[in-house]
């Protein structure tokens, strides 16, 4: 090697072959080196790294193919000082690369929004209905235009269907998260207490590749919620998992606006991270937060209502609008759902009490870790249950969770769900579903409506999805096994009729994204080895050192 640190140049020995060096770089300690693999009978650029001491260094290497090997040379000459040797003129070379249209931009991506089969029929399947048919053997499914037509046995197959032969596979809906952050990125608006104005609409990431893991667990649907900064927080928004449309293609059109609401110790700002004064800091101070802005609420309504009978006239002036009172406003009048972030069961009843107070219905408690202890209240007020399946003792508010949780206020009759709150865990939904059966015995198609049709009843979609019925959209997994099985792999992921995950395809598509990026490292190797030999900075010296 010769050169500065920064700027190195020399050959490769081994036995009585020579290769020269096209890149040579060292940090401190730490080397890089590329060359040629073409003298040792290998293609493109083989690159080594590792350390250097005294007298020897090593590391490991790495194919243009990808195969990795280890490396070791010795020093076989001193360390030498010698003159700053002339220095050439840096060229460079743009490269241009054939860009497909695909959609999204990124990794997994395709040549675009997959077709919708016009008639899709299933057969030989056991089909997991979700539903009043439970779960068939030996069964079909038959679908048009994006929805179920009829599911049973012994159907008869339209000329011209797409056939998927399901022998020894099970189908189920669609697997659905109520509480999802996916797709979204800095969701707490923590500045004031109040954020009932920001929508989570406004900021849907569709290029975010968690959609498209999910995909490959079977979720075919997500309610992202806001975070749980503030006792009135912002509006979510439902998402079909089409991965690759646009956000507003994402959006599940027919599900009803929904917002999210936090009790506790994040809305009384407990584990702030610096000095806050902002209100409130109790729960008391929460609970009346949230009644003086529905009673606001109220006076606002009466105020437009007022105005509303007088314009005619053309002599009075409307309220001033208000976004965070009209939202509220949907609420009073049941068309905007709240999904409220508890975890004790004296703020759960809080809130109960509250929404009876002013006349509304809860849509769901969120986590909801104590609702055992309140089931009864729960079911009496009609509200869901959307909680974690086994989370507990992960910080002082949930010092009493039980794991049991959720079967017990399944059994006091609550629609109950198990969700996520996490891109990862949202990737295995079937699994967190067959804890039911753990900590509880749940029937296993009891078990299951815990990730389809009951999280749908939450989230008021239960007319569309949940349940592979006539007249649905046609959303729908197949596994090949038993869904509640830890053995179970999701094959495809299909909604409304077009297919958004094919495990075979997947598998394509890993190794064609390995090649890709292999030859992108290759291509951006081969440019650099084109450039001069570089000029050192004004005063260093050069080195020169041997290895063998």
């Amino acid at each position: 090697l010769k050169g500065t640190p920064e700027k190195l140049s020399g050959e490769l020995a081994k036995d009585k072959t020579r290769i020269k060096l096209g890149k040579a770089l060292l940090e401190e300690r730490r080397f890089a080196l590329m060359f040629k693999g073409d003298s040792l009978g290998k293609s493109g650029v083989v690159r080594l790294s590792g350390l250097a001491s005294k007298d020897e260094a090593g590391g490991e290497g790495m194919l243009a193919e990808g195969a990795a090997f280890t490396w070791r040379a010795k020093r076989k000459e001193a360390f030498v000082e010698r003159e700053n040797p002339a220095a050439g003129k840096i060229s460079s070379e743009a490269s241009k690369l054939e860009i497909n249209k695909i959609v999204p931009r990124g990794s997994f991506a395709r040549n675009g929004i997959p077709a919708q089969a016009e008639v899709l029929f299933i057969t030989n399947a056991t089909i997991w209905t979700s539903g009043p048919q439970g779960k068939l053997e030996n069964a079909d499914m038959l679908m048009r235009a994006g929805k179920i037509v009829q599911v049973g046995k012994g159907l008869n197959a339209p000329a011209g269907a797409v056939m998927i032969n399901a022998s020894g596979k099970h189908v189920t809906p669609g697997l659905i998260d109520a509480h999802s952050h996916s797709a979204a990125d800095a969701i707490n608006e923590v500045g004031q207490a109040v954020t009932a104005e920001v929508r989570m609409s406004d900021v849907i990431d569709s290029r975010d590749i968690a959609l498209y893991r999910e995909l490959a667990g079977g979720l075919t649907v997500a309610h992202v919620m806001h975070g749980s900064a503030n006792p009135i927080g912002g509006q979510n928004q439902t998402l079909k998992l089409r991965w690759g449309a646009e956000a507003e293609g994402l959006k599940f059109t027919e599900a009803p606006p929904t917002i999210k609401f936090a009790l506790g110790e994040n809305v009384k700002q407990s584990n702030a991270q610096r000095p806050t004064n902002r209100y409130p800091q109790t729960r008391m101070g929460v609970e009346q937060l949230i009644r003086d802005r529905f009673k606001a609420a109220q006076d606002y309504e009466k105020e437009w209502a007022a105005f509303n009978l007088k314009k005619k006239d053309g002599l009075t002036v409307p309220p001033r609008r208000d976004l965070e009172l009209d939202a509220l406003v949907q609420i009073l009048k049941g068309e905007r759902f709240i999904h409220c972030h508890s975890y004790r069961q004296d703020e759960i009843l809080m809130m109960v009490r509250l929404a009876e107070e002013f006349g509304f219905k809860i849509g769901a408690f969120q986590h909801v870790l104590e609702g055992y202890k309140v089931a009864e209240a729960i079911a009496k007020h009609g509200a869901g249950a959307s909680t974690f399946s086994d989370w507990w003792a992960y910080k002082f508010e949930v010092y009493d969770a039980i794991p049991f949780n959720g079967a017990l206020m399944h059994d006091q009759a609550i629609v109950v769900s198990y969700n996520s709150d996490s891109d990862e865990l949202a990737r295995r939904l079937n699994w967190e579903a067959a804890k039911a059966l753990k900590y509880g015995n749940v029937p296993e198609e009891e078990a299951l409506k815990f990730v389809t049709l009951n999280p749908a009843k939450q989230m008021k979609v239960e007319r569309h999805v949940g349940s592979l019925e006539a007249g649905k959209h046609a959303d729908f997994v197949i596994w090949n096994g038993p869904p509640l099985s830890t053995y179970a792999i999701c094959e495809q992921t299909w909604i409304e009729g077009c297919k958004y995950f094919d495990r075979a395809e997947d598998l394509q598509m890993r190794e064609a994204l390995e090649n890709e990026r292999a030859a992108l490292v290759q291509k951006i190797l081969a440019s650099k080895e084109k450039g001069g030999e570089g000029r050192g900075e004004e005063g260093e010296k050069p080195t020169e050192a041997g290895w063998e």
